[in-house]
């Protein structure tokens, strides 16, 4: 049984008199013939047109986010998607009974529609004279706030003060409510995901959809979620990547394809991590990984451009030009420089132990020789790449699915994106060699025993659809989210997800 405040009590006292006198709280139908903006407009073209005088006849719609009445007078604001707009309520327009009404019966939060005759006041506001009004919504409860504080002359001010990270992520509807800002993120982040459908569309890509339920799960290193098919009586997982099922379709000779989507991991939560995030995959018959940097820094370039107006953004103090070329850093020479290790000289994880050792560097022990360069990767490069940085040609051992540079096997065609000190994206000349393929599966461990918690099982499929002859390609892979984060200047992943995963209330 829910338990309600005082404040709660008050409001739906007020519901169950308004229900006895016969007056819809819930009503179904509402009118609306222009939003806020639109009639504020709409006046203002009447006040410069010859025509001045003409009326402007409005019935708007929204919540009310303050009210002052003055006895015979009263002042409130609505608000609704596109602002903000002044209403005045007179007596002598709509008579003392109904004026006392909406004094006693609206609260702050409330929704109405209010129609009437557009005017400026006294102070230059364009404002709704009122006619007639009705209640749309009763808010049972008070948006979070400061305080509500009422002045001298009988204002209610609403200050909305939903600072709290975790509790506008965890409410994110009265965060949305409340708070402008939080508004503008999301439009921004949906002009973002428009502008890269856009560029793609462009220049040939094709939006498909591939599925989210696998029977398989693999195109990336990381844990599934599992679930099962009851009918089917099969265990599934949710997709952590679309890699697989993107390069099939090459093989279908659809030769550019790309999708926005879910990708979900069964991982660890972090400011630049949740369990479900939106990714972009593309995968480009023909083309080879420096084609696809090309792309890539042209691509992200529009997007900054058409979200924020400008290929330079700030973002936690420091700015960032993301304005093609970017800078370019070989792996190899860029571990070299900053810690005096040669990898190409470490061919082996014992010989890169002892490289590092003899450096006095202090690095994780028993981890074979890909994941220790991707630790020193981590350590000694990526917070450092603050300006749009492509680092690329990784090793063989943790890059699976891509080719292998000529004349070096153990180094992969491979790049990733960093923008401040953050990965965007990663990007390979893809492996299309079958029996290349198989081997490189069984050498990362996708075999292992069916009861083995680790187990990242051979994708057979995947090699029949390779063995068919699938294109020379390049593929990419970005996280939407945190190409957000970048060009909204937010430092947490929860802040550009509209219902980022939390712990349970306690």
């Amino acid at each position: 049984m829910t338990e309600y405040t005082k404040l709660e009590e008050i409001r739906l006292e007020k519901i169950e008199t308004l229900r006895e006198k016969g007056i819809e709280t819930y009503p179904t139908r509402a009118k609306r013939t222009h939003t806020s903006a639109e009639a504020i407009e709409a006046f203002e073209m009447a006040e410069e047109s010859a025509s001045q005088g003409e009326e402007v006849l409005a019935t708007l719609t929204g919540r009310l986010r303050s009210a002052r009445n003055l006895g015979k007078i009263s002042f409130a604001h609505i608000e609704d998607g596109a602002g903000r707009v002044q209403l005045f309520f007179r007596v002598n327009d709509i008579g003392k009974e109904k004026l006392d009404f909406f004094a006693k019966f609206f609260d702050l939060g409330d929704f109405i529609q209010a129609e009437g005759t557009m005017f400026r006041t006294r102070t230059g506001e364009v404002t709704l004279r009122v006619s007639d009004f009705k209640l749309l919504a009763k808010a049972v409860t008070p948006l979070p706030a400061a305080k509500d504080e009422t002045l001298e002359d009988g204002t209610v001010v609403h200050h909305a003060a939903l600072e709290d990270v975790q509790l506008r992520a965890r409410q994110r509807y009265a965060d949305l409510a409340v708070n402008l800002k939080t508004r503008e993120t999301f439009k921004k982040r949906a002009a973002i995901t428009r502008s890269l459908r856009d560029f793609l569309d462009e220049r040939d890509f094709l939006e498909v959809e591939t599925p989210i339920l696998q029977p398989i799960y693999g195109g990336a290193a990381a844990q599934p979620f599992t679930t099962h098919h009851n009918q089917l009586k099969q265990e599934l997982y949710l997709r952590i990547s679309f890699e697989l099922y993107l390069k099939r379709l090459l093989v279908g000779n659809l030769e550019r394809v790309y999708e926005i989507g879910r990708d979900f991991r069964n991982e660890g939560v972090s400011y630049k991590h949740n369990p479900e995030f939106t990714q972009l995959e593309f995968y480009w018959a023909y083309a080879d990984y420096l084609q696809v940097m090309e792309l890539t820094e042209q691509m992200v370039a529009y997007a900054a451009e058409k979200a924020t107006g400008s290929t330079k953004v700030t973002y936690q103090g420091q700015e960032i030009d993301f304005t093609p070329p970017w800078n370019r850093l070989e792996m190899r020479q860029g571990l070299l420089d900053e810690c005096g290790v040669d990898i190409n000289e470490c061919r082996d994880a014992s010989s890169l132990h002892a490289a590092l050792n003899e450096k006095n560097i202090e690095h994780p022990a028993d981890i074979q020789r890909g994941k220790l360069i991707d630790w020193m990767v981590d350590e000694f490069l990526e917070a450092k790449m603050i300006q749009p940085t492509f680092l690329y040609n990784y090793p063989r051992e943790i890059s699976p699915l891509a080719k292998s540079i000529p004349g070096d096997p153990q180094t992969v065609e491979r790049f990733e994106g960093f923008v401040a000190g953050m990965e965007l994206c990663n990007a390979f000349t893809e492996l299309n060699d079958p029996i290349d393929q198989e081997q490189r599966f069984l050498e990362m461990g996708r075999d292992y025993d069916e009861d083995d918690e680790e187990q990242h099982p051979m994708d057979e499929d995947y090699l029949r659809a390779m063995r068919y002859g699938m294109p020379p390609n390049g593929g990419f892979g970005m996280g939407v989210d945190r190409l957000v984060m970048l060009l909204t200047d937010k430092h947490s992943i929860r802040e550009v997800l509209l219902f980022p995963h939390l712990r349970a209330e306690e």
